[in-house]
């Protein structure tokens, strides 16, 4: 059986990537990463997603003590006035965070002889993150050619051309439980509903024509 490294955050986007890369017939193991982010709600739907799929996870603890990021920065609060559809980088950027996090993919995926790394990145209905783009995955797949052994190791980027909406009615169509994902970037018992990932989720699910959850 095919082998997958999934990178799980436990929003929307990454649960629904992981469900899509077992539908394709992948044995995945997820990686889910703790970064210094201002709280845990996201690890624990995290877990939670992969415990329900069965899924071999591990958390791994990393730290970026030079901040740079509202989501990170003790200093920097996410703003409250959503971001999209506005020029430039918002403040939620992590300096080259998924780069980070897709080494560490591509290390595990060579040590345990894995064919793909699937990552829930989109650059439709996103805030702007330049790491969320085709050409940067493009660029990515270069790199393993030249610079890792097992050079056929594939990075998958199954929704990154697809709007919110879809994203949703597919992860319908998989029956992802998307009542246990976050996608808020403030912790707490219910979402703030102001910040630019709820705005992004409450948009896909009216366009989707369903109620958010």
């Amino acid at each position: 059986m095919k082998k997958a490294i999934v990178l799980l955050s436990g929003g929307l986007d990454s649960s629904t990537t992981l469900y899509h890369a077992k539908s394709r017939g992948y044995d995945c193991r997820a990686l889910i990463f703790e970064y210094g982010q201002k709280h845990s709600r996201e690890l624990k739907s995290a877990a939670a997603i992969a415990r329900l799929t069965k899924t071999p996870y591990r958390i791994m603890k990393i730290k970026l003590p030079w901040g740079g990021s509202a989501l990170i920065s003790k200093r920097r609060q996410c703003a409250l006035s959503p971001f999209v559809g506005k020029k430039g980088i918002p403040p939620t950027y992590v300096p080259a965070r998924n780069t980070i996090f897709i080494s560490f993919a591509l290390s595990y995926a060579e040590a345990i002889g894995a064919d793909a790394i699937f990552i829930g990145a989109n650059a439709i209905d996103y805030s702007g993150y330049p790491d969320c783009r085709p050409e940067y995955y493009k660029a990515l797949q270069v790199l393993i050619k030249k610079g890792l052994r097992d050079r056929h190791i594939k990075i998958v980027t199954p929704l990154i051309k697809m709007t919110k909406a879809q994203i949703i009615k597919l992860a319908r169509k998989l029956d992802v439980p998307l009542e246990i994902t976050w996608s808020c970037y403030k912790g707490g018992k219910k979402p703030c509903g102001t910040c630019d990932s709820c705005r992004l989720r409450d948009k896909g699910f009216a366009e989707a024509g369903l109620t958010n959850i």
